[in-house]
Protein backbone atom coordinates (compact mmCIF):
# COMPACT_ATOMS: atom_id res chain seq x y z
CA UNK A 1 0.00 0.00 0.00
CA UNK A 2 3.00 2.33 1.07
CA UNK A 3 4.38 1.81 -2.23
CA UNK A 4 1.28 2.50 -3.82
CA UNK A 5 0.85 5.96 -2.45
CA UNK A 6 5.01 6.90 -3.18
CA UNK A 7 4.37 6.04 -6.83
CA UNK A 8 1.12 7.74 -7.41
CA UNK A 9 2.27 10.97 -5.66
CA UNK A 10 5.88 10.98 -7.48
CA UNK A 11 4.01 10.31 -10.84
CA UNK A 12 1.40 13.07 -9.99
CA UNK A 13 4.22 15.80 -8.80
CA UNK A 14 6.19 15.11 -11.91
CA UNK A 15 2.90 15.57 -14.11
CA UNK A 16 2.39 18.96 -12.43
CA UNK A 17 6.20 19.73 -12.70
CA UNK A 18 5.78 18.91 -17.10
CA UNK A 19 2.90 21.05 -17.09
CA UNK A 20 4.81 23.88 -15.32
CA UNK A 21 7.65 23.24 -17.70
CA UNK A 22 5.05 23.33 -20.73
CA UNK A 23 3.79 26.28 -19.64
CA UNK A 24 7.10 27.73 -19.10
CA UNK A 25 8.30 27.36 -22.38
CA UNK A 26 5.28 29.21 -23.73
CA UNK A 27 6.58 32.37 -21.42
CA UNK A 28 10.22 32.24 -23.22
CA UNK A 29 9.58 32.04 -26.49
CA UNK A 30 8.46 35.18 -27.85
CA UNK A 31 10.24 37.18 -30.96
CA UNK A 32 12.31 39.54 -28.66
CA UNK A 33 14.04 36.62 -27.23
CA UNK A 34 17.75 37.25 -26.15
CA UNK A 35 20.34 34.71 -26.20
CA UNK A 36 20.19 34.26 -22.25
CA UNK A 37 16.48 33.26 -22.95
CA UNK A 38 17.44 30.72 -25.50
CA UNK A 39 20.03 29.53 -23.01
CA UNK A 40 17.68 29.38 -20.32
CA UNK A 41 15.12 27.73 -22.71
CA UNK A 42 17.37 24.89 -23.95
CA UNK A 43 18.08 23.84 -19.78
CA UNK A 44 14.35 23.88 -19.57
CA UNK A 45 13.42 22.24 -22.35
CA UNK A 46 16.41 19.47 -20.57
CA UNK A 47 14.44 19.29 -17.95
CA UNK A 48 10.98 18.57 -19.97
CA UNK A 49 12.64 15.76 -21.54
CA UNK A 50 14.11 14.19 -18.51
CA UNK A 51 10.44 14.99 -16.48
CA UNK A 52 8.96 13.30 -19.14
CA UNK A 53 11.01 10.24 -19.16
CA UNK A 54 10.59 9.98 -15.43
CA UNK A 55 6.60 10.04 -15.78
CA UNK A 56 6.88 7.59 -18.14
CA UNK A 57 9.03 5.22 -16.00
CA UNK A 58 6.74 5.93 -12.50
CA UNK A 59 3.87 5.20 -14.43
CA UNK A 60 4.74 1.88 -15.85
CA UNK A 61 5.65 1.17 -12.27
CA UNK A 62 2.10 2.12 -11.24
CA UNK A 63 1.09 -0.32 -13.73
CA UNK A 64 3.63 -3.24 -12.85
CA UNK A 65 3.48 -2.67 -8.79
CA UNK A 66 0.11 -0.41 -8.23
CA UNK A 67 -2.78 -1.85 -5.67
CA UNK A 68 -4.98 -1.65 -8.98
CA UNK A 69 -3.17 -4.33 -10.89
CA UNK A 70 -1.69 -4.45 -14.41
CA UNK A 71 -5.44 -5.43 -15.91
CA UNK A 72 -6.67 -2.48 -14.06
CA UNK A 73 -4.92 -0.15 -16.89
CA UNK A 74 -4.65 -2.67 -19.82
CA UNK A 75 -8.44 -3.14 -20.33
CA UNK A 76 -9.13 0.28 -19.63
CA UNK A 77 -10.12 1.99 -22.56
CA UNK A 78 -9.56 6.01 -21.13
CA UNK A 79 -5.73 4.06 -20.28
CA UNK A 80 -5.57 3.83 -23.71
CA UNK A 81 -6.12 7.50 -24.84
CA UNK A 82 -4.17 9.15 -22.09
CA UNK A 83 -1.22 7.10 -23.22
CA UNK A 84 -2.08 8.16 -27.00
CA UNK A 85 -2.06 11.80 -25.57
CA UNK A 86 0.93 11.55 -23.50
CA UNK A 87 2.83 10.31 -27.26
CA UNK A 88 1.34 12.97 -29.41
CA UNK A 89 2.49 15.83 -26.78
CA UNK A 90 6.00 13.62 -27.02
CA UNK A 91 5.81 14.01 -31.07
CA UNK A 92 4.64 17.41 -30.45
CA UNK A 93 8.08 18.34 -28.72
CA UNK A 94 10.46 17.32 -30.99
CA UNK A 95 10.48 20.02 -33.46
CA UNK A 96 10.28 22.41 -31.11
CA UNK A 97 13.43 20.82 -29.02
CA UNK A 98 15.35 20.61 -32.13
CA UNK A 99 14.93 24.44 -33.02
CA UNK A 100 15.64 25.53 -29.36
CA UNK A 101 19.00 23.45 -29.95
CA UNK A 102 19.72 25.52 -32.89
CA UNK A 103 18.86 28.48 -31.11
CA UNK A 104 21.47 27.50 -28.15
CA UNK A 105 24.14 26.79 -30.65
CA UNK A 106 23.90 30.81 -31.96
CA UNK A 107 22.87 32.45 -28.58
CA UNK A 108 26.39 33.50 -27.51
CA UNK A 109 26.16 35.63 -30.16
CA UNK A 110 26.00 39.40 -29.84
CA UNK A 111 23.12 40.38 -31.99
CA UNK A 112 21.07 36.81 -31.50
CA UNK A 113 17.05 37.03 -32.20
CA UNK A 114 15.59 34.12 -33.50
CA UNK A 115 13.78 34.71 -37.04
CA UNK A 116 9.49 35.69 -36.16
CA UNK A 117 8.62 32.54 -38.55
CA UNK A 118 10.81 30.19 -36.01
CA UNK A 119 9.12 31.74 -33.29
CA UNK A 120 5.47 31.39 -34.34
CA UNK A 121 6.10 27.83 -35.49
CA UNK A 122 7.93 26.40 -32.08
CA UNK A 123 5.19 28.82 -29.86
CA UNK A 124 2.71 27.06 -32.44
CA UNK A 125 3.78 23.31 -31.57
CA UNK A 126 4.26 24.32 -27.52
CA UNK A 127 0.68 25.81 -27.64
CA UNK A 128 -0.66 22.36 -29.34
CA UNK A 129 1.31 20.94 -26.75
CA UNK A 130 -0.45 21.96 -24.03
CA UNK A 131 -4.01 21.91 -25.80
CA UNK A 132 -3.44 18.11 -26.21
CA UNK A 133 -1.38 17.69 -22.39
CA UNK A 134 -4.93 19.02 -21.01
CA UNK A 135 -6.52 15.83 -21.86
CA UNK A 136 -4.12 14.07 -20.01
CA UNK A 137 -5.75 14.69 -16.47
CA UNK A 138 -9.43 14.58 -17.99
CA UNK A 139 -8.86 11.29 -19.00
CA UNK A 140 -6.68 9.69 -15.99
CA UNK A 141 -10.13 10.69 -14.40
CA UNK A 142 -12.06 9.39 -16.61
CA UNK A 143 -10.06 6.29 -16.15
CA UNK A 144 -10.51 6.16 -12.23
CA UNK A 145 -14.30 5.80 -12.95
CA UNK A 146 -14.82 3.50 -15.81
CA UNK A 147 -12.98 0.06 -15.83
CA UNK A 148 -13.24 -2.08 -18.27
Amino acid sequence: MFTDLVLASAHHVLVFGLAAIIAMEAVIVRPDMSGGSARLLSRIDAYYGAAAALVLLIGIARVLFGLKGWEAYVYNWAFWLKMLAFAVVGLLSIRPTMQIRKWRKNADEDAFTPLAEDVAKVRGYILAQIGVFTLIPVLAATMARYGY
